[in-house]
């Protein structure tokens, strides 16, 4: 099988799936870049200057784009993330068997004249077609595409797949700092960095004894440094500053509590499959992407209703009264990204998926859970 993956940009959060499906295709594997990297995801750490081999850059001049269209003409198989419409199209009309690699569209509520448009524009570029699949990276994707007639009973559970690091996990548990508490993102208003400050608040208020470290930088940075100068909370918030994607996991690895605030804007939020690898008890907002598909609450970590803070503060403190809770949330947390949420299960799982659709087989319920599984039985309620 030769498979052709098609995105924007290569970055350290695709490489661990590429690698793993170019060395299970013994090669038959290539990934197509469609536009430079924007200096924002430079400075996050994404690097764009030292490629692997199977990488085409295809905006890099005449030459670079005929290779590109030569590798989609010779796939079997191909992922398209975000790409020009003229080779989504290529790919559908050549009856390519097409994967759309896609978060929620709608991220913001959107109004009934856009999703008129929407459903006239991805009707009209043949997106309803038998021939192509959608892979949700986000639990909302296939009610938000099925809600303009998109992809019904042709859409699977996907994700981001950053690198998984293997932990003797008793050894990573015992050296957890329950009392500490670890926020990282941009300083930015979706992200809500200002709500952890609040939970911070009312902790101090109630005399727990307890550390926030607060990592990113960003627009909101003023404002959150403000915000703790007036309640006070100088000696329990600490601003860390931008790190390398290596000094954020030493701090996974170390913290109890782990706070993810995101509303429905976080398309899948990556960070969350780092901080259950790290074993951390994960506090997440359910708005957030990546989260009905990777945590069950009350087993594998807490999921807390969009900005309820309440909500959220009530399942922190829970958490700091009972530190075993956070070894067991953290255990399993860490078992879920080992055992199937990573990119050698994905790899596997597509590669199976694709051949079954390709051979006319019975493709909706190949797996039960995981990537690969069916999305259309996905709800939006997490409880």
């Amino acid at each position: 099988m030769k498979v052709v993956f098609v995105s924007n940009y290569f970055n350290h959060h695709q490489k661990p799936f590429c690698e793993e499906m170019y060395k299970e295709l013994k090669g038959f594997f290539a990934f197509i870049a469609t536009s430079v990297m924007r200096e924002e995801r430079k400075q996050l750490g994404y690097n764009q200057d030292d490629q692997p081999e199977y990488v085409c850059l295809a905006y890099q001049g005449d030459g670079q784009m005929k290779k590109a269209l030569d590798l989609i003409d010779q796939a079997e198989v191909v992922i398209i993330g975000s790409a020009p419409n003229n080779m989504v199209l290529r790919c559908i009309r050549k009856n390519k068997l097409v994967f759309r690699y896609t978060e929620r569209p709608y991220k913001k509520t959107p109004s009934y004249i856009k999703k008129i448009y929407h459903f006239w524009r991805w009707h009209q570029n043949d997106l309803w077609k038998n021939n192509v699949y959608m892979l949700c990276a986000s639990a909302y994707a296939y009610s938000d595409y099925a809600s303009v007639g998109m992809y019904k009973k042709r859409s699977y559970k996907w994700g981001y797949f950053p690198e998984i690091k293997k932990y003797d996990i008793d050894e990573l548990v015992s050296k957890k700092e329950f009392d500490t508490l670890l926020w990282c993102g941009r300083f930015i208003d979706w992200k809500h960095p200002d709500d952890a400050i609040q939970i911070a608040r009312k902790l101090k208020e109630e005399g727990y004894k307890f550390r926030l470290n607060m990592i990113g930088t960003g627009v909101m940075e003023s404002e959150l440094k403000q915000l703790v100068k007036e309640f006070s909370l100088d000696d329990v918030v600490t601003f860390c500053g931008s790190m390398s994607p290596e000094q954020v996991r030493s701090y996974m690895e170390k913290a109890g509590i782990y706070l993810f605030t995101s509303d429905k804007q976080e398309g899948w939020g990556a960070v969350l499959n780092e901080a259950m690898n790290s074993a951390c008890a994960v506090v997440a907002s359910h708005a957030i992407g990546s989260v009905p598909f990777l945590l069950k609450d009350g087993k594998n970590g807490y999921v807390y209703e969009s900005g309820n803070i309440d909500s959220l503060y009530t399942k922190v403190k829970y958490l700091l009264d009972h530190p075993e809770n956070q070894q067991i949330f953290g255990s399993e947390a860490y078992k879920t990204m080992i055992t199937e949420w990573n990119a050698e299960v994905a790899t596997k799982r597509f590669i199976n998926l694709a051949d079954r659709i390709n051979m006319g087989e019975n493709k909706s319920d190949v797996y039960q859970t995981g990537p690969c599984s069916n999305a259309n039985l996905m709800k939006d309620d997490w409880r």
